[in-house]
């Protein structure tokens, strides 16, 4: 009886995916993509300037990557570390290719408001617009460390991998944006 065959493709782990992939399963391939693509996508969408395009292609990008590498996968490596560090690397070199940083913009679905909420929802969105402007007046590497810790939520010594810096630079990196964010938007603190 083969190992893979003992649970279901969608009750497996990344990394038993990711095996599977090695060992030449689409499926586990797709269940993979499945699970990656749309966060992927986001990820690129805010890092490449909102250019949903240029998001969808570096995802494609990204899975092609992880495809061609998958005989070189280490077994007990996180997938979601694997994968972000493939899309860092791909982001990397586009601003390379482009000689320029990107833009980030922060995406945020509104909610349907009741009148009575107008007010509040104002509030909101100009803290969101607020937020997005000193989001996209940071440092690109500031930026980054901010999607990947507080939108992508991952961890510090993921980021730490993805980036190949020591923890405690992405720790003190991530103390910097916080304390820049909170000094620009220091008008809201009593709302």
């Amino acid at each position: 009886m083969n190992i893979f065959s003992l649970h279901p493709i969608r009750q497996q782990t990344d990394e038993q995916l990711m095996s599977r992939v090695g060992a030449g399963s689409d499926a586990a391939f797709e269940e993979l993509y499945r699970r990656y693509a749309r966060r992927l996508q986001g990820f690129f969408f805010r890092q490449l300037g909102g250019d949903e395009d240029a998001a969808a292609d570096a995802t494609h990008d990204t899975f092609l990557r992880l495809f061609e590498a998958r005989d070189r996968y280490a077994e007990g490596r996180k997938v979601d570390t694997w994968l972000f560090t493939i899309a860092y690397n791909l982001c990397r070199n586009r601003y390379r290719r482009n000689a320029y940083e990107s833009d980030l913009l922060a995406t945020l679905d509104a909610e349907p408001v009741a009148t009575e909420d107008i007010e509040i929802e104002m509030d909101r969105e100009t803290l969101h617009r607020d937020l997005a402007a000193v989001l996209n007046n940071l440092p690109p590497h500031l930026r980054l460390l901010f999607s990947l810790h507080y939108e992508e939520e991952l961890s510090v010594p993921q980021i730490a991998t993805i980036l190949d810096i020591p923890s405690g630079t992405v720790k003190s990196r991530l103390h910097k944006t916080m304390t820049i964010i909170r000094k620009e938007l220091c008008e809201y603190k009593s709302h």
